[in-house]
């Protein structure tokens, strides 16, 4: 199998980071292009207008984001990496899946975050759903 595409799903947290690591090790082993991809969930003010959020917050969550992906793009291209960054809003299983079919990707790296069974029943596991639906392989970094 040759992986000529990958998406990271990147956050910036230590698994992120380690789903970066182990990636990047694929990447440049098969000189894939590479794409990194933060989600941003909605702000609950999508839901309840009374929960908004000021405009400056806002642009600040974003530059802050923003910053996570630039500093990873950077980290790989110092790899000799192709890598490109994009940032989405919305829920992450749905984007990271939506964007795995825009890119046409042959593998998705995703980091695995550690949670309790009442966290995991509320919110449901990434790595699970996105078996479900994600277009392509999956590696889930841990």
């Amino acid at each position: 199998m040759m992986y000529t595409t990958i998406l990271l799903a990147f956050d910036g947290t230590i698994e992120g980071r380690e789903a970066l690591r182990q990636g990047s090790e694929i990447a440049s082993h098969f000189h894939s292009e590479t794409h990194l991809l933060a989600v941003m969930r909605l702000p609950l003010s999508n839901v309840v207008p009374e929960m908004a959020l000021p405009s400056e917050i806002m642009q600040e969550t974003v530059n802050e984001v923003q910053k996570v992906v630039d500093d990873g793009v950077q980290e790989l291209k110092l790899m000799g990496i192709n890598a490109h960054g994009h940032i989405a809003t919305g829920e992450p299983i749905e984007e990271i899946a939506a964007q795995a079919r825009k890119l046409k990707a042959d593998l998705l790296v995703v980091g695995h975050h550690q949670r309790g069974r009442l966290k995991r029943w509320w919110q449901g596991s990434v790595g699970r759903s996105l078996v479900e639906v994600a277009p392509c392989s999956i590696l889930i970094a841990v």
